[in-house]
This record gives structure tokens, sequence and C-alpha cells, in this order.
């Protein structure tokens, strides 16, 4: 059952029809408040950073376009996203914590509450961050500002992120799920359209056909990658479980075979999120130096890393090594997550309770070390296909092409998200479908 069945299946009936209307008002509403702008914000000012900086232009493609326009959702859902996988760090960090996660409904809710204070948090610090930038630039995106007006503008860009934490929760409670991730991927189809037309006016000589060529190889690398993406996003190594005859109340049930099954990509797009937000921060501390005196060592070193640090510098060597961080920084972070998120010694001792077991690998320890070397070796495979999406595929397309890093829009990191989302909400609709189809045949 492909996407587009299970959404006519889906809205055949009421229940899940609702849900999905429910959905698409949210995602309409989230749409126009990413077109508000912030009142005093120069949108020329704007679009000559944006068309200069590589790497915004990553951060707007999170918030739907919300950042290009300096609009009340700017900041989109990553101060949530950071503030959600902080907690998750915690959960290993913090004994406490881990024990509150393992409550269940009680402590995750209770755990829900930390991650919303925390959003609120870092919402406000990258608000200011943002505000700084933006009034430091040249020429100002915001002019001169006092305290109280740029205390207004923090509080307008998190109360924006607020709501759209609020939106993604709404959507995972009342609608078809995955509220977060829906979001986000709204914004990047959002704003498709735009930033084709943008690009392509931007290199349209009146040539004819030749105008066309580099959009024709771009669209062509763009299809070939959708199909690796998604054979990658649904690759997983199946590990064989034995399980053993157990009695469970009055019943026997029968051993059984199957199979746990360990995805490439296990992380998704968290360490791309983790790597921009590294990288893009020794810009945003370079620019609260702006107004330092010149000839300050510290004016000085802002000044280069303002003018170097960036994916598509003219400083061979500085892009260079500006990029190999980048993918440095993805790869380890796919590693870093994965080994959060995927605790061994926890799968180890589920199997050992439920009287499984993995054929020719004793249980307990001796489980956990297996599974940690293939999880290690499939990781592998996972971080290095994101390092090439996010920083070799860009570059490559822009050779290829002719179309410049900076301007390109739908890159791959783009195209995971979609193709990720897409999928996931296929699964979603069909898990659906399926248990009202099993309620029916209760009734």
């Amino acid at each position: 059952m492909n996407l587009l069945e299970a959404l006519v299946n889906a809205i055949r009936l009421p229940e899940l029809r609702n849900k999905i209307l429910f959905t698409g008002g949210i995602l309409v509403v989230f749409r126009l408040f990413a077109n508000v702008a912030v009142p005093g914000a120069s949108q020329a000012a704007l679009a000559q950073l944006f068309n200069s900086q590589a790497l915004l232009g990553l951060l707007d493609l999170f918030s739907g376009g919300g950042l290009s326009r300096f609009s009340v959702v700017a900041m989109g859902m990553n101060p949530y996203i950071n503030a959600t996988i902080i907690m998750q760090l915690m959960t290993v960090i913090s004994e406490r914590i881990k024990e509150f996660s393992k409550e269940g409904e009680a402590g995750r809710r209770r755990i829900t509450r930390w991650s919303r204070y925390l959003t609120v948090a870092l919402g406000a610090g990258q608000a200011y961050g943002f505000t700084v930038l933006f009034q430091n630039t040249t020429p100002s995106i915001l002019g001169t500002l006092d305290w109280f007006q740029r205390l207004q503008i923090v509080l307008v860009l998190t109360a924006g992120t607020v709501m759209l934490m609020w939106f993604g929760e709404m959507i995972t409670e009342y609608g078809i799920g995955n509220g977060v991730s829906l979001i986000i991927f709204a914004g990047i189809i959002g704003r498709g359209p735009q930033g084709v037309a943008s690009v392509f006016s931007a290199h349209s000589t009146g040539g004819g056909l030749a105008d066309y060529v580099p959009f024709i190889i771009f669209g062509l690398i763009a299809l070939g990658m959708t199909a690796v993406i998604i054979e990658v996003q649904q690759a997983v190594r199946k590990i064989p479980i034995q399980s053993a005859q157990r009695t469970v109340g009055l019943k026997q049930v029968q051993s059984r075979a199957s199979f746990l099954p360990l995805r490439v990509n296990h992380a998704g797009v968290i360490p791309i999120i983790f790597a921009i937000s590294v990288m893009f921060l020794p810009t945003i501390v370079a620019n609260y130096f702006t107004g330092a005196p010149p000839d300050t060592w510290y004016y000085k070193a802002a000044a280069w890393v303002r003018g170097n640090f960036a994916p598509d510098t003219s400083n061979l060597p500085m892009a260079i090594t500006y990029n190999g961080l980048y993918f440095a920084f993805t790869f380890g972070f796919t590693y870093f997550y994965t080994a959060i998120t995927f605790d061994v010694n926890e799968v180890a001792d589920n199997l050992k309770r439920y009287s499984s077991c993995i054929p020719g690998i004793r249980p307990g320890r001796p489980t956990a070390d297996y599974l940690a070397a293939v999880m290690n070796r499939v990781t592998f495979a996972g971080a290095t296909f994101l390092g090439f999406i996010t920083v070799i595929l860009p570059i490559a397309t822009a050779k290829i092409s002719g179309i410049p890093h900076q301007q390109m829009y739908l890159g791959g990191t783009a195209i995971l998200i979609v193709v990720g989302v897409a999928l996931d909400t296929m699964k979603q609709l069909q898990t659906q479908l399926v248990m009202r189809q099993y309620r029916g045949f209760i009734r």
C-alpha cells in the first residue's frame, strides 16, 4: 500500500478523515504565521544576507522559510528539537531522570514538561542571538534598537516557537501523529516553489533551452537521490531472534523465530541539526563583537570568522576545513545519538527477560556485545550516508549543474526530510487503518 492509497482509504473513514483535516488546518495556520514578518525588518537586507550565507539557508530550511523573512516563527522547531535531544541525553547522564522515564505515563509527562521549560529558555537565547546578528549585519536588517525593542523581538520570536511546539503536540495527540516532523515537512514543501522560482529567475539569461539545462541536471540528481534515500531509510539489518517456549498466565506460548531490525539510519536528521547548531555558533559569537574597537584582537578574530568561516568562502583551504568539520560533526553525532537512543544493554536484558536469544550468542553481556558490534558497523554506513547527503552532495550538485552552492534550495537535507516524513506518515496511516480493521472485526 503506497501513500496515496493509504490516504484515500483513510479519507473514507470519518475518524481518520477528521484527523487529516485537523492536521491540514494546523499546517495552514503555521504557513500563515510564517509569512507574518517582525515589524522593522528589512526584507532587502535579509535577502542579501541569505544569498551570501549557505549555513543560514540550512537553518531557514528547518523554519520553513520563516527565518529568511524574519517572521514570528523564524526559529521554527529548532529550540524544541534541541530541548528534546538534551532531555534524551539527560536520561543517560542522570539516573534520576532515567528512573522518571521508566515510570510510564506519569514520568513521560514530567519529562515533557521539563522539555517545554527548556524550550522557552533555549528559544529566548536563540532569539537574542538572531536579534544581535541581524542588527549587526551590513546593511543592518533591524537598524538601531534600544533594550525594550530588542526585548519585544525576543518575546515575539520565543512565543512563535512555543506556539509551534503546541501545534506539533496538537497534531501528535489529535491529528495523524508525528507533529514536529510534519511541521518541518510543511515548511519545506511550502517554500519549495518560491525557492525554485527565485533560483531560476536569477540564472535566466533569455538563452532559451540552455537556461533549463542546469535545472534538468539538478532534477535528475534529485530524483536519483530520492530513490537512494528511500532505500537507505527503509534499510534494516535483521538480527535473528529465537523465542523459547514459556508460560504466560495459564497459557503456553510456543517457541518461534523472528528478527530484531536495526535501522541503517537510526538517528534520522537529528545529527544534521546538531551539526548545524555547532557550526553556526562561531558566527553568532563573532557578531557580538561587531561594535568592538577595531584595533583589538577579538574584533579581528570576529572579522576573520565572519569572512572565512563559511562553506562557500573563496578561501579554498578554509572551505575544505569547514566542510571537513561539518562532515566530521555529522558523522560523530550520528554515532552519539544512536548510542543514546539504542541501548544495547537494555535490549539484551529485554531479550533475556522474555526468554529470547540470538542463535549462537549467549544471553546477557555477550548479546549486548554482539549487538554493539553489529550496530557500530550499521551506524558507520548510516553516518557516512548522512555526511554525504549534507556536505558532499550539495557541493557536487553545484559543480555539475552550475547552480551556486549558496542558492541551492532542494539540497540533500531537504530531500531526506521530505522522504523520511512521507514514509513515516504512510506507516502511521497504515497502522491506524489496520487498527480500525481489527476493531471492526472484534465488534
